[in-house]
C-alpha cells in the first residue's frame, strides 16, 4: 500500500509541476533586445544631390586625425573628376570631432584652399549626418541583426543608394535654416528654439 501511495503521490506533484508549466506558457515575456557586437564605422561625405564619397573604415582603425586627413584626399580628388562644375565653390561642413578639429587637418585644408563652415560649439544639431544622414539609416537598420561586417556594409550601402534626391535637397534646406538661426541667434541657438527669421 505504501509504494501504491508513493506513486499516488508522485503523480499528482507531476501533474501540478505539468500544469504549471501549461500556465506559464500563456504568460507573456517581455523580449530583451541584444545589442550586436559586430561594429562598422563609415566615412560618408554628400551634398545637396547624392552622396560624394563614402568609405567604411577598416576594422580596428582609428579615425584620428592622420586617417581623417587621408580620407580628405579622396572626395576632393573626386570632386574635381566627377563634379569639376563645383569644384571651385563647395565647402566642407563637419562637426568638431578632435580628429576634425587637429592643427594638421585645418593645415590641410588651408594649403588646399577647401572653405569650411564653421561650426558654433556644442551644437551637434548643426552637423548634417547628425541631423539627416544617421538618422535616416538608424530607421532601416535598428534591432536588426547582420552576422558580419560584410553584411552591415552591404545593407549601409543600399540604404544610401535608395535615398532620393529629393531628400538631400530638403535636408540641404534644412541645414541653411539651422545655420541661419545660430548665425541669427550669435551662436545660441539649441536645437528646438522657436526663433523667428
Amino acid at each position: 500500500m505504501t509504494k501504491h501511495r508513493s506513486l499516488s503521490t508522485i503523480q499528482k506533484q507531476k501533474d501540478k509541476v505539468r500544469n504549471c508549466t501549461h500556465l506559464h506558457h500563456h504568460v507573456r515575456k517581455k523580449a530583451r533586445r541584444i545589442k550586436s557586437k559586430i561594429k562598422s564605422t563609415f566615412i560618408c561625405f554628400f551634398n545637396s544631390e547624392a552622396i560624394v564619397h563614402t568609405e567604411f573604415v577598416p576594422q580596428g582603425h582609428a579615425v584620428n586625425q592622420f586617417y581623417y586627413r587621408e580620407i580628405l584626399e579622396r572626395p576632393r580628388k573626386r570632386v574635381l573628376r566627377v563634379r569639376p562644375s563645383i569644384a571651385d565653390n563647395w565647402m566642407l561642413h563637419h562637426d568638431d570631432a578632435p580628429c576634425h578639429t587637429a592643427i594638421s587637418v585645418i593645415e590641410f585644408l588651408g594649403k588646399k584652399a577647401i572653405p569650411v563652415v564653421p561650426q558654433p560649439p556644442y551644437s551637434s544639431d548643426q552637423s548634417p549626418c547628425d541631423f539627416f544622414l544617421f538618422p535616416k539609416l538608424k530607421f532601416h537598420l535598428k534591432g536588426r541583426h547582420f552576422g558580419t561586417v560584410e553584411n552591415i556594409e552591404k545593407t549601409v550601402t543600399d540604404q544610401l543608394k535608395a535615398i532620393a534626391v529629393s531628400d538631400y535637397q530638403r535636408y540641404y534646406e534644412e541645414w541653411e535654416q539651422r545655420l541661419r538661426r545660430c548665425a541669427d541667434s550669435q551662436g545660441n541657438y539649441s536645437e528646438g528654439d522657436k526663433l523667428d527669421l
